[in-house]
């Protein structure tokens, strides 16, 4: 019998790109606390690199404890502007300093996932996004944060590049499902090999 999907994660994005890819899962979001566990890890000098996925697995521990029978995908997502972390921000005040530090900059999205099997990791991956912000005048952040606050609250860096924020960059090197916070491709080829998926 194949093992059951459980996304560690409440995004409705990474859900959706599930379910475009016809893939058979149930969703149950992790209660873990991720400023915490990203302080102690910048406070040990770890990487962007390894926070995310340090994140991703925590989710997926997490749930995989409580369904060791599943297949738990952890995921998590980092912007990494140089060694500096950024989270979503929490006021528009905050989404703009965010946005003023990354005009004119080149920063990375990290986007992590690891598969939790029987309480032990069994797949994981860091997808890696390079993008060049342009410079971009304080009038015009100013009026982007504004008409856009409800939906880049929930996203870091405060853009998305579905949306409006795709206006804000010159060049965008990676796959963009990593953009979308899931390593989709690497995700979909690991469960086929596995057997998970038909191939």
């Amino acid at each position: 019998m194949t093992a059951k999907i459980i996304l560690a994660s409440g995004s409705e994005i990474r859900a959706q790109l599930l379910r475009n890819a016809a893939i058979d899962f149930t969703m149950a979001t992790a209660r873990v606390d991720e400023e915490a566990i990203k302080q102690a890890l910048l406070a040990e000098d770890a990487s962007p690199r390894d926070i995310a996925d340090a994140l991703a697995e925590m989710k997926a521990k997490r749930v995989g404890a409580k369904n060791p029978e599943a297949l738990v995908v952890g995921c998590d997502q980092v912007l990494a502007l140089g060694r500096e972390i950024f989270s979503k921000p929490e006021t528009p005040d905050q989404a703009l300093a965010q946005l003023r530090a990354l005009s004119g900059q080149k920063h990375q999205l990290l986007s992590a996932a690891v598969i939790y099997h029987e309480n032990q990791p069994i797949w994981r991956h860091v997808g890696v996004v390079r993008l060049s912000m342009r410079e971009i005048s304080d009038g015009y952040l100013s009026e982007y944060v504004d008409r856009n606050w409800q939906s880049i609250r929930h996203a870091v860096g405060a853009y998305k590049l579905e949306e409006e924020g795709v206006r804000l960059f010159t060049r965008i090197e990676g796959d963009y499902f990593n953009v979308l916070g899931l390593p989709l491709i690497e995700l979909l080829s690991y469960l086929t090999l596995r057997g998970t998926l038909p191939s």
